[in-house]
């Protein structure tokens, strides 16, 4: 009967760290449920917000295919980027905009997008001023009127200024 009660006695505190150890055990699951719920639900939120962004944008796509199935806007397009004209009419185009306006395109800018609209040329007008750009010739070398040298003078003056001799030795 003694051995009873000390065996009752002695098993206790063991019985105690293993329902300690089991709840332990519990807990950290739990949270570690929580865990992968918490990271889980706010994954499903960005994805919401994702799909909403690209419904927006598909909508807006449709809209666009929508305007371009449109004579009407095609015609408009073409005069616009491509400066197509009917038969009929005459197509003028100002060189000096700012001399017929009074306004120095330069200053004035888009307001919706905050570009400046005005500098931006139509492709076909930047091909023919990258072409024009092209076929100019170099600039020619400028005399000094003061003292009738030449801008190579004046580098060869910098140079020997600066100590730099080598250029001068070969020639």
């Amino acid at each position: 009967m003694k051995d009873g009660k000390r065996r009752r006695g002695n098993s206790g505190p063991i019985a105690f760290f293993v329902s300690l150890f089991i709840v332990a055990v519990g807990a950290i699951q739990l949270v570690s449920t929580f865990n992968t719920y918490a990271a889980d639900l706010a994954h499903l939120n960005s994805l919401k917000r994702q799909e909403a962004a690209l419904i927006a944008q598909k909508q807006e796509l449709e809209n666009d295919i929508s305007r371009w199935d449109d004579k009407n806007y095609v015609a408009a397009q073409a005069r616009e980027r491509l400066g197509f004209v009917f038969p009929g009419e005459t197509a003028v185009r100002v060189q000096n905009p700012q001399s017929v306006t009074g306004v120095d395109t330069d200053t004035t800018s888009d307001d919706d997008t905050g570009k400046d609209s005005s500098k931006q040329l139509p492709w076909y007008s930047e091909l023919s001023y990258a072409f024009k750009k092209a076929d100019e010739p170099l600039p020619q070398v400028q005399t000094d009127k003061q003292s009738g040298a030449t801008a190579d003078d004046a580098q060869n003056q910098q140079d020997s200024v600066s100590g730099d001799t080598s250029a001068k030795d070969q020639q």
